[in-house]
Parts: C-alpha cells; sequence; structure tokens
C-alpha cells in the first residue's frame, strides 16, 4: 500500500496516549536528561507553523537521547494567566478559565497531532489551584527570608529577629532598605508590634515600597517593561504613564553578584549572557553626597554614611534631606561638577523646588510620565529638563551647584541623581550647552567638548591635592578625602533594580497576605491556596481598586489565628506579575502531583536541572533572569540542588512569513478599483499594494476563484493576468493575522502529515537563524518520505523485506547516515541531518536495496525526525509489539567507512571509455593487468596492442593506442 500518513499519524498517536509511551520514571538505573521548552501561553490563535519550531527540535533530541538510553523528561504545560484572557473577560463577561480552558483544549490537539513525545502525566497549568498554592508558598519563603552579605546567601527572617532580640541592629550585614534604624536590643523589644514589622518589612526579600511603575489607566494595571513600546501598551495600544504606587517588590539585587558569577558556568548563547551582565550592569565606584545649601538639618559632617539620608525615624514625622547622594564610577572629575540632575521621580523633587520653579517642574513632570523607562533610557539625542531652584554645594571645593532634573536620569538607577561633568560626558556636555551652564575643565586640554579622559592623556587641573596622579591615584585620593569628610566611600553599585511584583488584574495568582491596618502579613500556610474569588466584572472597581476588590466577603478571618471572636482583615488586592507562576515550573513537572511540597526531595535530587532548555531570546531579561533568581533562593533554603536552573540553553530562530501582495488599480481621481494587476505587470500602471491571504496562493499564483470568496467586496473582482494567470507580489515579515500570512499547522497536516511539516521545519535552516516560511517547498520533503517508504516495497506497494546480506555500498550508505545523524544532533545541526537522509535514500533507491539489515538501521535512525512513519515501518520489519522509542540508536562502525576499493576511470588517448573498480592494495603492475583483461577494455582495444599503458594508482589508467 501507498504511504497513507493520515492512517498511519493517527494510529501511533492513538497508540503513544494509551500506552503512556513517553511517560518518564523518577527511578531508573539509566541516566536522565531533561529536555524543557519555554512553556506556551495559550492564546485563542492557537499555533501556525513558527510557533513549533523549537517543540520539534526539542523533541528531536528527546527521542534521540531515547534510543541513546537516557531516561529522558519531556514535559509540557501551560503558562495559563495572563492580560489576554482577562482582556476578553473584560469584553464578553466570560470567566477567563473558561477561555483559558478552550484555548488549552486547542493547544493540546494542534501539539498531539505534531507528534510530541511528552510525559503528558506531568503537565502543569499555572492558573489550577493545585499549582499555584506553590508559587504562593515560595512567595511565603521570600517573605520570611532576608540576605545574609556575610553568608552570601538568604537566611530565615527569624534568625534576623534574634539578633535584634539579643544585639539590636549592630552587627548585621544585610542587603536591606537605605533608611534602616539603628537600635539597641531593649529599644527593639520597647518597639510596637506594627514598628518591629515595618522594620522587618525593609529587610524582606518581598516587600512593600512606592515604586514608579507603567501605569495604564486603559487596562487599569500596570504593565512590565517590555509590554510597553513607545509609550503606548502592546497589547491594545493604549497610553502608559510613569506613576507612582505602593507596590511588591522582590530583592533580585541581592543576588546580582551570583547572577553575574553564575553565566560564566552555563552553556547558553554568548549575546544572551552578555544582555543579562549589561542587565545586571556591576559598576565600581563610589558614593558622593553633595550637602544641601542652608539645610534646616544637622551638618553633613555629623551623620554617618550608615544613617538615613533623612531624619525619618519613629515619631519624627517625615523629615527633611541634608543632601543628595550620587554614585559615580567617576569620582576622580568631582572638581568638573558643574550642575547635579535628579530622576523627575526622586523623592526630594517637593522639597528641592523652589515656588518660582514650581510651574517648571510640574510641566516638565507631567511631560515625562508619559515615557516608559526604557524609551527615556533609548532616547540619547533629546535634551530636556528643569530647574528646581535649589543648590548644592561640591563637598571638596565648596562649590555652589544648581540642582535639575532630567528624564535620562531614572530614580531606580543608583540613588536617582547623578553629578554632571560636562567637559567629561557627552550627555552632560549637551545638557550643559543647551542650558548654558557652565563646562568646567577637569585636565588641561584646551577647547574641550568631550570625552576629556584623564586615563587617556592631561594632567588634572582645579585641585591641588590630585594634581599630577594617575587616574587610579587621584581616584583613591579622593575616595580617602571623601571618607575623611564623611561624605564619600567606595561602592559597588548594580544597574539592576529590584523586580516589582505585582499587577493590578483580576486574572493571576493571588498574594496570600492579610493587612493590619497597613502591615502585611502571611496567611497560614495551611490555608494555600489562597483561591480567586469570583467577581462580577474583571474592572477596577470605581474607586480605583484592583478587580479583587469587587469580591464580596472576600476578608481574612482571624479565627483562624486563635484570636477570640475573630475579625476580618483585608487581602492584598493586586495579583502576581506574569512571571510568577513561570520561575519556578521545571521543579513541578519532576513531580507535578505533589499536594504536600512543590517537589519531593527524591525527585529533585534525581533530575537535578534541566539539561537542554529550548526557547526564545527574547526572555533573556525577563523569565531567565528571574528564574535564576528563584532557583538561586530555593537553592538557599534547601529545596533544590542546583545553583543554576538550566545547563544548556538554545534559542531557536523565527519563522518569518512569507506575505503575498495583490496589486489594485487607481484610477485617474485616485481612488482603489476593484481591477488587480499581476505583479509583472504593474510598472505599466498605478497600483496600491494590498496584503492577501497566502493560503489562496501556490507558488506565487492566486487563485481567483478563492480571491473572489474571500472577501465579500472582492465578489466581482476583475484581474490584469500575464499569461494567463496572476502573480502575486511577494515579502518576508513577521508572521501575523494582519498581514494574512499566518500559516496553519492544521491544513499542513492534513494534506502532508505531521512528519512532513516536522521535517520541513527542520530542513528550513539552521536552528538558530531565522528564516522566511515556503510552503512552495514542503512538497519535496514529502516526496522524500514516499521515497523512503517506497525502499520497504516492491512496485505493487507490497511490503517487501529481504534477510539477504548487505553489501560494502549498502553497509557504506547506513553508517554514513549513523554517523551523521547522531554528529548533527549532538550539535543541534536539524537541517544538514535531513539533507543527509535524503542522499541516502536516493543512494539505497539507486543500489535497489531492500536488506533487512540496512533498513532497519536506517528507521531507527530516522525515527527521531519522522517518527509515526518509523513506528510503522519498525512493526512490518516484524519487530515486538511496542514502540520504536526502546529501540537502541544503531552502533557506527568506522570499518564501513573505510575506502578499500576504487572506481578508476580508463580513458583511451585521454578520452575516459569506461570505469573499474579495483583494490587500493594492487600494485601498478597488478592494476596494468587486470584493466587490460576487462571485457569493456579488450572491446575498446578491438584487438589492437595499446602502444603505453600509464596507470597513476588511486586516480586513473590512460591507454595509449
Amino acid at each position: 500500500m501507498d504511504y497513507q500518513f493520515k492512517d498511519i499519524e493517527q494510529k501511533w498517536q492513538q497508540f503513544w496516549a494509551e500506552n503512556k509511551t513517553f511517560r518518564a520514571e523518577n527511578k531508573t538505573n539509566k541516566p536522565k536528561y531533561y529536555v524543557l521548552d519555554m512553556f506556551p501561553y495559550p492564546s485563542g490563535a492557537g499555533l501556525h507553523v513558527g510557533h513549533p519550531l523549537g517543540y520539534i527540535a526539542s523533541d528531536i533530541f528527546a527521542r534521540y537521547k531515547r534510543l541513546k538510553g537516557f531516561n529522558v523528561l519531556h514535559p509540557m504545560g501551560y503558562d495559563s494567566f495572563g492580560l489576554p484572557a482577562e482582556q476578553y473577560a473584560i469584553q464578553t463577561g466570560q470567566h477567563p478559565s473558561l477561555t483559558t480552558e478552550a484555548n488549552i483544549n486547542t493547544y493540546r490537539r494542534q501539539l498531539d497531532q505534531i507528534g510530541f513525545s511528552f510525559d503528558w502525566d506531568r503537565e502543569v497549568r499555572t492558573s489550577s489551584p493545585g499549582y499555584y498554592k506553590w508559587t504562593q508558598w515560595i512567595f511565603m519563603q521570600l517573605f520570611n527570608s532576608y540576605y545574609d552579605k556575610g553568608a552570601d546567601k538568604a537566611q530565615s527572617i527569624a534568625n534576623l529577629v534574634e539578633h535584634f532580640e539579643n544585639k539590636g541592629s549592630a552587627g548585621i550585614n544585610a542587603v536591606c532598605d537605605e533608611d534602616i534604624l539603628n537600635f539597641t536590643a531593649d529599644e527593639w523589644k520597647a518597639f510596637s508590634p506594627e514598628q518591629q514589622q515595618t522594620e522587618l518589612l525593609k529587610y524582606r526579600l518581598t516587600y512593600l515600597r512606592e515604586s514608579t511603575v507603567n501605569w495604564c489607566a486603559a487596562l487599569g494595571t500596570v504593565l512590565a517593561n517590555d509590554e510597553v513600546k513607545e509609550g503606548f501598551s502592546e497589547r491594545g495600544g493604549y497610553p502608559v504613564e510613569q506613576k507612582k504606587m505602593m507596590q511588591w517588590s522582590m530583592r533580585i539585587t541581592a543576588y546580582a553578584q551570583r547572577l553575574l558569577e553564575g553565566l560564566d558556568t552555563i552553556d547558553w548563547p554568548e549575546p544572551l549572557k552578555e544582555i543579562q551582565r549589561n542587565w545586571i550592569g556591576k559598576s565600581v565606584g563610589a558614593s558622593v553626597k553633595f550637602p544641601l545649601e542652608a539645610s534646616p538639618k544637622s551638618s553633613p559632617k555629623e551623620r554617618t554614611l550608615e544613617e538615613p539620608s533623612n531624619s525619618l525615624s519613629f515619631g519624627e514625622g517625615q523629615g527633611e534631606a541634608s543632601h543628595i547622594e550620587v554614585f559615580t564610577t567617576r569620582v576622580d572629575t568631582i572638581f568638573g561638577v558643574s550642575f547635579l540632575v535628579i530622576a523627575p521621580e526622586h523623592e526630594l523633587v517637593n522639597e528641592l523646588t523652589t515656588p518660582e520653579q514650581k510651574a517648571d517642574i510640574d510641566a516638565y513632570i507631567a511631560q515625562t510620565k508619559k515615557k516608559s523607562e526604557l524609551d527615556r533610557m533609548a532616547d540619547t539625542k533629546t535634551v530636556s529638563g528643569a530647574f528646581t531652584g535649589s543648590y548644592v554645594t561640591n563637598p571638596l571645593n565648596g562649590e555652589k551647584i544648581p540642582v535639575w532634573i532630567a528624564d535620562y536620569v531614572l530614580a531606580g538607577y543608583g540613588t536617582g541623581a547623578v553629578m554632571a561633568v560636562p567637559s567629561g560626558d557627552q550627555r552632560d556636555y549637551l545638557f550643559a550647552k543647551h542650558f548654558n551652564l557652565p563646562i568646567i575643565p577637569i585636565i588641561d586640554i584646551q577647547n574641550i567638548e568631550v570625552e576629556a579622559d584623564p586615563t587617556k592623556e592631561g594632567k588634572y587641573v582645579n585641585s591641588d591635592f590630585i594634581n599630577g596622579l594617575g587616574y587610579k591615584e587621584a581616584t583613591a585620593a579622593v575616595v580617602a578625602k571623601l571618607e575623611e569628610l564623611g561624605l564619600g566611600k567606595a561602592k559597588v553599585n548594580f544597574r539592576m533594580r529590584d523586580a516589582i511584583f505585582g499587577r493590578q488584574r483580576y486574572w493571576g495568582e493571588p498574594v496570600p497576605v492579610y493587612f493590619k491596618g497597613k502591615i502585611p502579613y502571611l496567611i497560614g500556610e495551611q490555608e494555600l491556596p489562597l483561591l480567586l474569588p469570583e467577581i462580577d466584572k474583571y474592572l477596577p472597581t470605581e474607586s480605583g481598586e484592583p478587580p479583587l476588590g469587587r469580591a464580596t466577603d472576600w476578608k481574612y478571618n482571624s479565627l483562624s489565628l486563635g484570636e477570640g471572636r475573630g475579625e476580618a482583615y483585608d487581602y492584598e488586592l493586586s495579583t502576581m506579575p506574569g512571571w510568577a507562576g513561570s520561575s519556578w515550573y521545571w521543579y513541578r513537572y519532576m513531580d507535578a502531583h505533589n499536594d504536600h511540597e512543590f517537589g519531593s526531595r527524591e525527585a529533585i535530587e534525581y533530575w537535578k536541572d534541566v539539561d537542554l532548555y529550548i526557547g526564545g531570546s527574547e526572555h533573556a531579561t525577563g523569565h531567565l533572569l528571574y528564574s535564576r533568581f528563584w532557583n538561586k533562593f530555593l537553592k538557599d533554603i534547601g529545596k533544590v540542588v542546583e545553583e543554576e536552573p538550566f545547563k544548556k540553553l538554545i534559542n531557536q530562530g523565527m519563522i518569518q512569513g512569507r506575505s503575498n501582495f495583490v496589486y489594485r488599480l487607481i484610477d485617474d481621481e485616485g481612488k482603489g478599483t476593484n481591477t488587480f494587476v499581476s505583479h509583472g505587470l504593474i510598472k505599466e500602471y498605478k497600483t496600491s499594494p494590498l496584503h492577501v491571504d497566502v493560503n489562496i496562493v501556490e507558488n506565487e499564483v492566486l487563485n481567483l476563484t478563492k480571491f473572489k470568496a474571500w472577501r465579500e467586496d472582492f465578489a466581482d473582482a476583475e484581474f490584469i493576468l500575464e499569461n494567463g494567470k496572476y502573480i502575486c507580489g511577494v515579502e518576508v515579515e513577521k508572521m501575523s493575522k494582519s498581514k494574512f500570512n499566518v500559516v496553519n499547522p492544521d491544513d499542513l497536516i492534513a494534506r502532508y502529515g505531521a512528519d512532513t511539516l516536522r521535517m520541513y521545519e527542520m530542513f528550513l535552516g539552521p536552528l538558530e537563524q531565522s528564516k522566511p516560511w515556503n510552503t512552495n517547498g514542503i512538497e519535496g520533503v514529502f516526496k522524500f518520505l514516499r521515497k523512503f517508504w517506497r525502499l520497504f516495497h516492491d512496485a505493487e506497494w507490497n511490503f517487501n523485506v529481504s534477510n539477504e546480506a548487505p553489501t560494502k555500498a549498502e553497509l557504506k550508505s547506513l553508517h554514513k547516515i549513523i554517523q551523521k545523524v547522531e554528529q548533527d544532533i549532538e550539535r543541534f545541526s536539524f537541517n544538514t541531518s535531513v539533507s543527509s537522509f535524503m542522499i541516502a535514500v536516493n543512494e539505497l533507491t539507486d543500489l535497489k536495496c531492500n536488506k533487512r539489515a540496512i533498513l532497519q538501521g536506517l528507521v531507527i535512525t530516522l525515527a527521531p525526525y519522522a517518527p509515526h512513519i518509523c513506528e510503522e515501518l519498525w512493526v512490518l520489519l516484524g519487530n515486538p509489539a511496542g514502540s520504536i522509542s526502546t529501540a537502541a540508536y544503531p552502533t557506527f562502525n568506522p570499518a564501513y567507512l573505510v575506502e578499500d576499493e576504487f572506481n578508476y576511470p580508463v580513458s583511451f588517448n585521454g578520452k575516459v571509455r569506461t570505469n573499474i573498480s579495483l583494490s587500493l592494495t594492487l600494485e601498478q603492475a597488478d592494476i596494468e593487468a587486470a584493466v587490460l583483461a576487462n571485457a569493456d577494455v579488450q572491446k575498446h582495444l578491438d584487438g589492437k596492442a595499446p602502444k603505453k599503458v600509464i596507470v597513476v594508482k588511486g586516480r586513473i589508467v590512460n591507454i595509449v593506442i
């Protein structure tokens, strides 16, 4: 029977499901191998052909590793909380869980029909209460931990409380807020419970603070930086502004150095690692305090660097600032400072703004709110700012320095303030020129414009005690002087900021916290999961609270705390961000149904970490960074065994869309007609291009009937054809519904089969590179699989395999492909394997090979790429019932590739007339004798004696007659 791919694929997909063929065991003598894909968000659109690229590659590798004797864990699940389902719920009133379930069903059907070897018994969904119970549990562990710098790890907050009770704040070396208090043990004990909890919140790894966020009023929520494009929400295109809100944050900065060092231990693409290094942004420099003029508080010299920057403490109201603190990597240029710039969101803006400058400052802040932080960082050309009216003094020479605000300074980086040195920095120089501010030279170079750098040339000026010193010596001298004055110190700074951990949405994990007044407390672990309540609408309340504020009778009852008759407390109304559930999901796959812990020690110690992770590079500073952070924390508290979660990471490229265009004829009045001009003729007419659905175009030829049916307004379309056909234009673009270039894998599978789709996606090009989709080429892969099937069948399509011993040529062809595929898969070069399979099948077809000893090995080798057809042939070959996945990958024998014969071209008077295969061990005289004895040679000699026979061993034989 001919290759009936539909029946074959349906049969084996059903077999795998019923027999749980790919179920991984947590106990085995086999070595483990964990292959993971970045799990998808299940959108309503389902998969297009670009989505499965990485999944197919990981599936090939997982199947290959099983054949190589590994116990493979290859799971799949869904990142199923998120804004799209919530937006749909707002529009339709349908609960997000219902649309999410429907979308998951679509994804599952599509994934199954592509033939992935997932262990579906371990499926996870981040929106399932059984899953987010443990996301909430991890939040609680972070809340109950702080980062001990001495131990360089997270420690229990109970240890911190014990230290406070016995020694007060003395000797604490922790990552914490800037405004921590100094107190004795007795003072700590005298604090009220509210005061104690307020102070502990400054140390916790997850904590509340006022943060500048991307607020989208139309969506009613805070957005992450990567969800904002040029001041508008990526979803919906709504305006986004910068706004201060009380938000949960996570102290990822505590792990900055470890996150940086860990990059040297993992096999990730170097560009991606460099993105993380830059995002972490380690800088070595100094912290400097610039005293405010006429400060109403104490002199700066009376304050130590460990004290808070203002007079805030219990009972002192809001306090007043005495100085502005900056971080700089070039403290040696301090004598070139001519102004200070603080971020528009800086906490001192109101205090520093004089009445005369208030209108300008307010207007500038309103303008800044319309930009995202990414936009502000990216804009290096625009010069803008506003003067506060206040001044500081240079701590080393007492010079009066004006304080400005400008949006190129970010509140979250460093201290939110910079000392501007126009003679040494391009941006400061442009700012000074624009606002006519002084430009003070720092080295003895005339006509300074930019980048006057003492590390390269010149000597310092304007300072007696560093003149003549080199850069390092000058830096050390300035730091020493600042430390002597109590106005500075050496410091390491990181660009990375603590991660905001809250969204004003409904469809996310509830935060397991309730409030007594303004103080947050955790619910009990035994009360997890804290479930999402039912609400009437999925919008913020009329008073501006998040959607959870609409829930009725959703309160925390203190009866569970043993507080007598009980009192109801408010829960946190924000939900967790999208990255919460994805920051630990690979551990849940290890022990997916454990109700007692997020993963058993036995399972985690066995699987340890992910050996191969495949996904997009767009997650470099989001998911991948947060995952590494949570993994290191879980290692600190003894719940996991590895410091890094993903040993090897591959970023698959994007499959781009191949867009097609039709060309509408424009009339003399400039209006579009209903006549369309074929691409080859558009230079002769005035036309306008329109995207057309690629599914009604084949080999760039438009199906005119389908085009007329595609849109109602095209029903009476007319066409100007070339050679009787309408040829469409072509352009490579991002695959999207708006460009009508989305190709549905369902259609291709129905036409060609899943094995064809799998091989064709690999055949398009190297995994890591982006490449355009072109359905035109898929026919060739389909023909290859039919040719492969033909090897096992006779002319009437009867199964026909011989048990004869294979020839040397057949063994050579087989072992070439065994070696090639093994090498290619190990280096993730899947596209070159597909080409090699085609060559091997062509060779065996030419050899008329139907030998079991050859074809059985070929079937196993091809099985990771085209599993359905290989499963069917495996059974037809007479192997025991079961799956080919339990077979062993064939052993490569290099002896079969050793060349012991050479096919000599034999020429007569320089013209090749025949070829003779002879052993390479023959001597020259034996080669000559064998050639002259050959029947074809005798025929060409026609009874004549050769005048001369020239033998070049291993190359050619030439007979002169």
